[in-house]
């Protein structure tokens, strides 16, 4: 069950100090990562499938396949702000998350349907990334408000975890579906449907929301919201992930450029993501209690140095089994420092009646970056060798690092 009172913070506003966070984490958080792994279970199916499906199926060319990809990374930004924002109107974050993960689950019945047009797989898509959207902020929320302070890196890093599992179990659904039934889509999201109802049901059944304090609640405005991005820490928060998120490459590029450049064969392909999920999940927790300890902008940071190894990786000559292992341990290390610490960093920030509204703004800043992001290297691809084009990214990211560590000061707490 949710628990009924906080405990004091032991940490400044900032999410930033050395203390330890000790004791149970509530319920709320593994009912939530059981969701999670569901449902990653379903969204990763097609992750892993559609680069086949897209580059070698239906034979799109990289500019269009970095439409749909930012498409599907950057089709949440505005309703990440609605359903913040529509969660903390109502107080039902869990509501909000219903209809997310409802509308995502329908939508993976759609795909078959679109066939080979560009323009139905695009709107399918928007579709599917329109409730993760309208999902995210509430559950981060819901996991937020749960948890005290001074545990929230662990929180999230259980909960990432328990997400991370089912990101493995996708890939290898997925594999198994097109080495026994072929590389038609019909299965793999007839498949995927299953899962995402399966998370749906456990989230309706499992998932309670805190009962509402007696005590009056502030108004919650569309004003009230617009004075977020005013705080100073939450503005050059929210600038300095979206400046990062300029410079990474989505995850479908990633793998694809991997499985390129270290010369493996491609039926491999829908298997790479494994190798990121499976260092996420064993990284997610131990990172997770350092960023508590530690500070966690100081993780989140060093995270995104990870992931500039993975494109010093990627243009290092020769190939292989070896920088392949390299690069996947280096990506599943970056998720592991960044997904869930973030959250984790921002949430104390952000006033309790405003918390999901303010993890959307971060996470919409993001979302709108690596939207842009997918575009742009796609049009690098086309345009440049896969070596130039990523060595172009390679210098945006140590400009972006280097602007992002001016935006946002890692800094000891006083108690």
């Amino acid at each position: 069950m949710y628990l009924t009172s906080r405990a004091a913070p032991e940490r400044s506003t900032s999410g930033e100090g050395h203390t330890r966070g000790t004791g149970k984490l509530p319920a709320t958080v593994f009912a939530l990562g059981s969701v999670s792994l569901l449902t990653d279970v379903s969204a990763e199916m097609i992750t892993a499938f559609l680069p086949v499906y897209l580059l070698y199926t239906l034979q799109l060319g990289y500019v269009q396949f970095g439409l749909l990809d930012g498409l599907y990374n950057g089709a949440t930004a505005l309703l990440r702000l609605a359903g913040g924002y529509v969660s903390d109107k109502l107080n039902r974050p869990k509501l909000v998350a219903l209809i997310g993960y409802g509308t995502s689950a329908a939508t993976k019945l759609a795909f078959p349907l679109a066939g080979a047009s560009g323009a139905g797989i695009g709107g399918v898509l928007a579709a599917d990334r329109a409730g993760k959207g309208l999902r995210t902020a509430p559950r981060d929320a819901l996991i937020s408000l749960s948890t005290p302070p001074s545990r929230l890196g662990r929180a999230f890093g259980v909960h990432r975890s328990m997400d991370t599992v089912g990101a493995l179990i996708g890939p290898l659904v997925t594999f198994w579906i097109m080495r026994d039934l072929g590389t038609g889509p019909t299965p793999v999201f007839v498949v995927s449907f299953c899962f995402a109802l399966l998370g749906l049901i456990v989230l309706a059944t499992f998932v309670r929301e805190r009962r509402p304090s007696a005590a009056p609640r502030p108004a919650v405005s569309l004003k009230a919201c617009a004075r977020l991005l005013k705080d100073r820490g939450i503005r050059r928060m929210t600038y300095a992930a979206g400046l990062l998120g300029l410079a990474t490459i989505s995850d479908a590029f990633v793998f694809v450029v991997v499985q390129k450049s270290t010369g493996v064969g491609l039926d491999v392909l829908p298997l790479l993501p494994l190798g990121t999920a499976l260092v996420f999940l064993l990284a997610a927790i131990p990172l997770g209690r350092l960023a508590d300890r530690w500070g966690r902008w100081r993780v989140f940071f060093a995270g995104h140095v990870a992931l500039l190894g993975v494109y010093a990786v990627l243009l290092a000559p020769g190939g292989g089994v070896p920088m392949l292992a390299l690069a996947l341990l280096l990506h599943g290390l970056f998720y592991a420092a960044t997904d869930g610490v973030l959250m984790a960093y921002a949430g104390p920030l952000v006033p309790e009646e405003l918390r999901a509204s303010g993890l959307a703004v971060v996470q919409t800043g993001q979302a709108v970056a690596r939207l842009l992001s997918s575009v742009v290297f796609g049009l690098l691809l086309a345009s440049f060798a896969m070596s130039t084009a990523v060595t172009i990214v390679l210098c945006a990211f140590v400009v972006a690092l280097g602007g992002a560590a001016l935006l946002v000061r890692a800094r000891e707490a006083t108690s």
